[in-house]
């Protein structure tokens, strides 16, 4: 797929699961035609019961439905789970589905960590948001807190035509037109959003999320605002941070302070003094587990989406973004980011004596070369190709974690 920018969109910015979720089901409620649907995580769970209820609703009505998942990501979920979906003919599609050994996931690399969701070809969802009650506030201290986007308008044909090619393995004489669809009469969406569909992937996209964050930093003027669950990017990127900093531009950089998983904080904590030391502001936001992957540059430019700004997302990861140039959405998700920082985080300070300690000096040293030579380390490691397979739809061949 080619980066491909369009004009005319609208689109809306979704904090967390009380408004992502509904918005989500609502969509699917109203689909009288396809829905496609990607995601990294789906639990048996509350939201994973409500997704599955109002799929298997569609499904009866007679809409087309092609849902997949993860095989690391969605590896608990129950045959009699997948068999309720295909029954109404729901098509269930499992991303590198691998057996357990010794009771350990095996598909540990290049996983499928896209968040999308197409309704009728109309109505587009992209995002950081699992299927899950975690992202809920409700589910107590640990709830997530993520963004997503709804779209309306040309971009939505740009997504179309990406999960058509990512389908079209499984479905035999499937194209984008068969997903692409308009009521007669039906007036066309008009909006003031430029818009693109970045997806990172380990062929000719390998790196075109994080080559566009980098474009956005570094045409930064006045304020750059990033927040990001994981992160341990490229040198590149840490370096364009420092620079974008030393020319005046105020960059704020919203991490981990309560982390879902404490290794996330631990090895960006070792990225701080080169940071700091270069201007760059860091928070960390302390009110629960941050799982945002989301960026604003000058109240122009912004992007929310899946990718992590760490190792797995930048050079293993099956990942999609959509990056934003519009003046009123990007400034939106900017007071949105900063009413975080306000309220919820608290500010790193340098440390008046730089920590000199030679075990701190040798993982620095470490880390740094690490980070440098990471993507061309992670062509060595095991690569399959994207490959979905198909949960077989008769009761009797229901999906049991094997390929």
């Amino acid at each position: 797929m080619t980066v491909k920018w369009t004009s005319g969109n609208q689109l809306e910015l979704l904090e967390n699961g009380e408004e992502f979720f509904p918005a989500v089901f609502e969509a699917i409620r109203n689909a009288q035609r396809s829905i496609v649907l990607e995601t990294f995580i789906l639990f048996q769970d509350k939201v994973g019961n409500a997704l599955q209820e109002v799929l298997i609703d569609a499904g009866r009505r007679g809409v087309s439905i092609d849902v997949t998942v993860d095989g690391y990501g969605s590896a608990d979920l129950e045959p009699s789970f997948i068999e309720a979906m295909t029954s109404v003919g729901i098509r269930v599609h499992v991303f590198d589905p691998r057996p357990r050994r010794l009771g350990m996931r095996t598909n540990l690399f290049r996983r499928l960590h896209r968040k999308i969701v197409v309704v009728d070809g109309e109505l587009a969802f992209v995002g950081g948001i699992n299927f899950s009650a975690d992202h809920l506030g409700d589910f107590g201290p640990t709830a997530k807190q993520d963004y997503a986007i709804s779209i309306r308008g040309p971009l939505v044909d740009e997504i179309v035509r990406f999960e058509a090619e990512v389908l079209a393995p499984v479905r035999t004489q499937f194209s984008w037109r068969k997903l692409r669809w308009r009521r007669r009469g039906e007036a066309q969406v008009e909006g003031d959003t430029r818009a693109a569909l970045i997806v990172r992937d380990n062929g000719r996209h390998k790196n075109d999320i994080e080559l566009y964050y980098r474009i956005g930093l570094r045409a930064a003027r006045h304020d750059i605002v990033l927040a990001n669950a994981y992160f341990f990017p490229g040198y590149r990127f840490l370096r364009d941070l420092r620079n974008a900093a030393k020319r005046g531009v105020r960059v704020r950089l919203i991490l981990q302070g309560e982390p879902d998983m404490p290794a996330a904080r631990f090895v960006a904590t070792m990225l701080y003094d080169y940071l700091l030391s270069g201007g760059v502001e860091i928070y960390e936001y302390c009110e629960r587990p941050l799982h945002g992957k989301v960026a604003a540059v000058d109240g122009v430019w912004s992007t929310v989406g899946s990718s992590n700004l760490d190792p797995l997302s930048l050079a293993l990861n099956l990942e999609a973004n959509v990056m934003i140039y519009d003046r009123e959405f990007s400034t939106l998700l900017q007071k949105r980011l900063e009413r975080l920082i306000d309220d919820h985080c608290r500010l790193m300070e340098r440390q008046p004596r730089p920590r000199r300690k030679i075990q701190r000096v040798f993982v620095g040293v470490f880390v740094f070369h690490f980070l440098r030579r990471f993507p061309a380390w992670a062509g060595w490691l095991p690569q399959r190709k994207a490959e979905l397979k198909s949960v077989p739809a008769s009761a009797d061949e229901t999906y049991d974690g094997k390929p």
